[in-house]
């Protein structure tokens, strides 16, 4: 079967730096803005390299562009520019909004989709939507601030620019004649009533490396003819020689991808004749001697930047114009518009299909195309990731010299020296979030590894790796700041990943495990101030959860105890314990490694559900319900604490911290058992963690930070339609506190309320929201979970659906349900409309917008309209997990 074509190529392939993974949608969506390249003292990436900056000023770390691909070093770029005949500037990467422009924080302000592709990227499909009227850049700023934090926010469609469809679709399509000859084909189309103007501007360019004072070394572009057609030829002193074949006979425009000081800074010259916007200049204000233009013939010198400009006066209205070009290492290829190239496309398109068939074969049409597009989304959010904290803090030798602010204490990322990245990393998503996060990185490793388990494995291990990994043994958080705590679900991903293969690969569990016993003494050491075993981690990525923000120290000598910090690290505990008992079964030294995760989980459970500070523990007997502690010392030596009475995901997360130890584990693993039978003997207070189940000779136990009882009363909750239980997934703050509710503890009143959809609060930006919205992530956590619980008790483990109708269900019938409800946001209802597409423009029956999916943050809590990030098939790519199923069931390894 051709399906296995593909599988065969990730063989090929199976290391990072294998041949057919050179190439790939590496190039992100926007590089302005980012950490990265802000080199400000006042540290506001935002407007220190804003939007309107970016087509004349070169990046430092990294590229940008429409619909684009680079190498995995990111040397070489090539990307697509357009302009429509009105356009101030040309289109050369998407527009959105900086973090204080937008009313809900940054936001991206274009439609495109990611329609297809393969893991290698043999195949890959974007469709951009490109309005025939002059772009409304300013109109859109000027929308966002009227909105208001109130209001929705705006969006292209909202201006009006799109009626009539009058837009161009344009699809660029990437089809791998071999790991190093790509076939591209842009194809775009006009949609709307009246013939239109459109220039296409595919382009090729060098990342600006010769700049800063540390390699002087500048490579080459040269626009010439070969074998009789136009053609640029690339040469860089790494990457060696490409030649990208142009079919017909459009203008070559060379430039260089330098900043233009004079234009930006006032500066009396550049360092260049040309610059980086000098294609611009040239093709939208009709300027000359900004670059090269080459009609027939050579170029007079070579540049680092360049253009092939084809010019459609005229495209009727529903008339396709297409352009085809052929990226091709060394010298170039005899005939690159010849047989091959339809071959390649026509190809590569049947294995794609063949490969998404063999994932897909048992479900319906509209959850194949959910597969499949959140599967391809994933698998464009690969970017190339370049920074060296040390040389960004210091500055570079040929610019001036970086303010001393950068440098002192409390500046941004100072101790992180150590940090030096250049390779390719899973993102959320390329626009909102360029950038890796810890535990985002964690979430995405699990669908990929439903397609390309060596990535999944790479990914988690480059975020423990030396050089990423701080020598104290946190992993980085995010660019913005690598000492903010993420939750520790990096040991979860490993285990999803390990064993989603059918033959186990310890050598990776091993490698993996060793890295995160370092990560583990760094939360104990530094998130458990008094030795309490209840922890403090910060907001943990649920940014505004909170009445208060937990990343700020608390009023006076009050304290902080969290209850999902605490179920995290309970969590952690038994991850790396059932990865410590699966290494034993070769290793018997891994046993004694085991006991320890063994003990700490059960300490936590402990503190958790019994003594606490001021011996009350984060379970609240009365409300049946898991809380965050406030507590200080007092002078006389005894201690205040009371509980943060608001129901929201962190008293869920207690559900989350179970393991079941299998018969394996009592007959293969001696040292270990009898470890454990004489804790629960000698600290009999442990049993109520575990629970014993006896099948003939065999024996299992479950190990959970909440019993039965307690976790009854917690589903209870979750389960209720009145509560957390939404018709798409479980909200992350109760709708019982719709109305708001006031909140008193450390001395002070706090109000907090249900907000089903975006934030009303400027807290973390205002750019997410955690008081009532759908989270992908954490409900996949949740579902697994229920399932686990069914798995133990063998289907006998029953509650309400939803609770409080009499309708009893398994814990396992519980997580099918959440499953489909969190799947159906993203399928047609009757009048084939997606909750997921809420009141935005994808809401439209016209078929030129239905089709189309956008993976989003987070999902409104009441309708499922997705909010937030638009393009974030990071971790909303789990949803791929839901419509799969594993290669075999995860908690019955022999």
């Amino acid at each position: 079967m051709s399906e296995q074509i593909e599988w065969a190529r990730l063989a090929e392939s199976d290391g990072a730096d294998g041949p057919w993974r050179h190439w790939g949608p590496y190039l992100s969506g926007r590089q302005w803005g980012t950490v990265r390249e802000d080199y400000s003292a006042s540290g506001d990436a935002w407007s220190f390299f804003p939007f309107d900056h970016a087509r004349a000023r070169a990046y430092r770390w990294g590229e940008d562009g429409i619909a684009g691909i680079c190498d995995r070093n990111g040397f070489l770029n090539l990307g697509l520019a357009l302009w429509n005949g009105r356009d101030p500037i040309l289109k050369e990467r998407y527009f959105g909004l900086a973090n204080e422009e937008g009313n809900h924080g940054e936001d991206v302000k274009e439609h495109w989709w990611i329609l297809d592709g393969t893991p290698t990227h043999s195949w890959m499909s974007v469709l951009y939507r490109y309005p025939q009227a002059e772009y409304p850049y300013q109109r859109l700023r000027e929308m966002a601030r009227a909105a208001g934090r109130e209001g929705r926010e705006p969006e292209l469609a909202d201006t009006g620019v799109l009626a009539d469809n009058r837009f161009f679709d344009v699809v660029t399509t990437y089809a791998k004649a071999g790991p190093y000859d790509i076939c591209v084909e842009i194809a775009a189309t006009n949609q709307g009533p009246d013939a239109a103007p459109l220039h296409l501007l595919p382009q090729l360019w060098f990342r600006n490396t010769w700049a800063w004072g540390r390699d002087a070394r500048r490579p080459a572009l040269e626009a010439t003819r070969v074998r009789g057609r136009c053609a640029v030829v690339a040469e860089h002193s790494s990457l060696g020689r490409y030649t990208l074949h142009f079919d017909g006979a459009p203008t070559l425009l060379v430039t260089d991808n330098e900043t233009n000081e004079v234009a930006l800074f006032g500066s009396d010259s550049n360092e260049t004749r040309y610059t980086k916007c000098g294609i611009d200049e040239h093709v939208v204000g009709g300027a000359t001697g900004t670059c090269q233009v080459i009609h027939e013939g050579v170029a007079s010198r070579p540049g680092t930047k360049a253009a092939a400009w084809h010019r459609f006066d005229e495209v009727a209205s529903g008339e396709t114009v297409t352009v085809r070009l052929r990226l091709v290492a060394g010298n170039g290829h005899d005939d690159p518009f010849g047989p091959s190239f339809a071959a390649a496309m026509s190809d590569r398109r049947a294995e794609a299909d063949e490969f998404h068939e063999s994932l897909a074969s048992d479900l319906d049409e509209p959850r194949r195309q959910v597969l499949r597009r959140s599967l391809a989304g994933l698998m464009w959010t690969k970017q190339h990731y370049r920074f060296k904290v040390r040389d960004w803090l210091e500055g570079d030798p040929a610019q001036p010299p970086a303010p001393d602010l950068r440098r002192g204490i409390g500046a941004r990322n100072v101790h992180w020296r150590h940090f030096d990245v250049a390779d390719v990393i899973s993102m959320p998503d390329e626009w909102e979030y360029p950038w890796f996060a810890a535990w985002d990185l964690a979430f995405q490793a699990v669908p990929f590894a439903l397609v390309d388990p060596a990535f999944a494995k790479e990914q988690l291990l480059l975020l423990c790796r030396e050089w990423m990994m701080h020598p104290n043994g946190q992993l980085p958080a995010y660019e913005w700041d690598f000492g903010d705590a993420n939750p520790p679900v990096h040991a979860w991903a490993a285990l999803q990943v390990y064993r989603a293969e059918a033959v186990p690969d310890r050598r990776f569990l091993s490698r993996i495990f060793h890295k995160l016993l370092l990560n583990f003494s760094w939360w104990v050491n530094r998130k458990d101030a008094d030795g309490s075993d209840l922890f403090e981690g910060g907001f943990l990525g649920m940014d505004n959860i909170g009445p208060v923000n937990r990343s700020a120290p608390m009023l006076g000598d009050w304290r902080l105890e969290q209850s999902d910090a605490t179920s995290w690290m309970a969590a952690f505990s038994l991850h790396l314990l059932q990865m410590a008992l699966e290494l034993a079964r070769e290793d018997e030294s891994y046993e004694d490694v085991a006991t320890k995760f063994v003990e700490h989980f059960l300490y936590i459970a402990r503190a958790f559900n019994n003594f606490g500070s001021g011996t009350r523990g984060l379970w609240h007997e009365e409300d049946g319900f898991c809380y965050d502690l406030v507590s200080r010392q007092r002078p006389d030596g005894g201690v205040d604490s009371e509980h943060v009475r608001v129901r929201s995901m962190v008293g869920l997360m207690p559900v989350l911290a179970q393991a079941v130890l299998e018969p394996w584990v009592f007959t293969e693993l001696p040292g270990f058992t009898s470890r454990l039978e004489y804790l629960l003997r000698k600290q009999p207070e442990f049993t109520q963690f575990i629970t014993w189940q006896q099948v003939g000779d065999e024996r299992r136990a479950s190990l959970a930070l909440l019993d039965a009882g307690k976790l009854r009363r917690v589903l209870g909750y979750m389960l209720d339609e009145a509560e957390f239980l939404s018709p798409h997934g479980i909200r992350s703050l109760s709708a019982a506190h719709r109305d708001g509710v006031d909140v008193r503890f450390a001395g002070q009143a706090h109000l907090i309320g249900y907000e089903p959809g975006e934030s009303r609060t400027p807290m973390f930006g205002g750019n997410s929201n955690w008081r009532g919205p759908i989270w992908f992530p954490t409900n996949a956590l949740l579902v697994e979970a229920l399932r686990q619980v069914d798995d133990f008790h063998d289907g006998q483990f029953h509650v309400d659906l939803p609770t409080g109708s009499g309708n009893a269900v398994t814990a396992g019938q519980a997580a099918d349900e959440l499953a489909r409800r969190l799947v159906s946001i993203f399928l047609p209802t009757a009048d084939g409309s997606r909750p997921c597409d809420g009141k935005r423009v994808e809401a439209t029956d016209s078929p030129l917008w239905r089709p189309h999916i956008a993976f989003s943050e987070y999902f409104d809590g009441d309708t499922g309209e997705g909010l937030g990030a638009t393009h974030q098939t990071g971790w909303t790519a789990l949803v791929a997990r839901l419509l799969t199923s594993p290669v075999h069931n995860p908690t019955r390894q022999g």
